[in-house]
């Protein structure tokens, strides 16, 4: 329903955006205005059908970041193991220490505000920390038998990667953006109360 509202909010939306009518400033909710309206008489209802688009084009874009940014910390931590997984889990550790809405309020204070800095933000904060569970997929998925008959037969590490070990684990990824995306308009809503 979000996504539809957001793509047609053009036809969906009872007023212009930012139509101003004066007279019917802080109205309470009514045929002619389901929400009411605010105290420059705009309407509300349509306000936040509009509202819907910038959160479902962050929400998606931030998830989709994410997403590519934890399977790839994921695959290669869990994956390659030894070194590689004990020194990326002791950075992804380090950075789930720190509470989510500090970093992203001190990444907006260092690279600015923008719909594409909070995009960038918002992918780090839940990319590097998803990748905690798409180490756990690929672990489980690196014991099958049909991989360690990869490497018996001498396939590359990235033959095996692409061919065996990602599809094993996409429902693990799928499911993981799914749950990004309401994280993301949450995070995103509370930056932008907080201006």
């Amino acid at each position: 329903i979000l996504f539809i509202t957001a793509i047609f909010a053009d036809v969906l939306a009872p007023y212009g955006i930012n139509q101003v009518n004066p007279m019917a400033a802080l109205k309470s909710p009514s045929i002619a205005h389901l929400l009411g309206t605010d105290n420059l008489g705009r309407d509300i209802f349509t306000r936040i059908i509009y509202g819907a688009r910038l959160s479902v084009i962050i929400a998606v874009s931030a998830a989709i970041l994410a997403t590519i940014i934890s399977v790839a910390v994921g695959v290669a931590s869990g994956y390659f193991g030894r070194l590689v997984d004990s020194g990326t889990q002791r950075v992804v550790d380090a950075w789930m220490s720190f509470p989510d809405i500090i970093v992203l309020i001190v990444g907006v204070s260092i690279i600015g505000p923008g719909t594409w800095q909070v995009i960038l933000l918002l992918g780090l904060l839940y990319g590097i920390s998803g990748s905690r569970v798409i180490r756990g997929s690929v672990l489980s998925a690196r014991e099958n038998l049909y991989v360690q008959a990869g490497h018996s037969i001498g396939a590359s590490a990235w033959h095996i990667v692409w061919r065996h070990i990602l599809p094993t684990i996409m429902a693990t990824v799928i499911v993981l953006f799914t749950t990004r995306l309401g994280a993301v308009i949450l995070a995103e809503s509370g930056l932008s109360f907080l201006g």
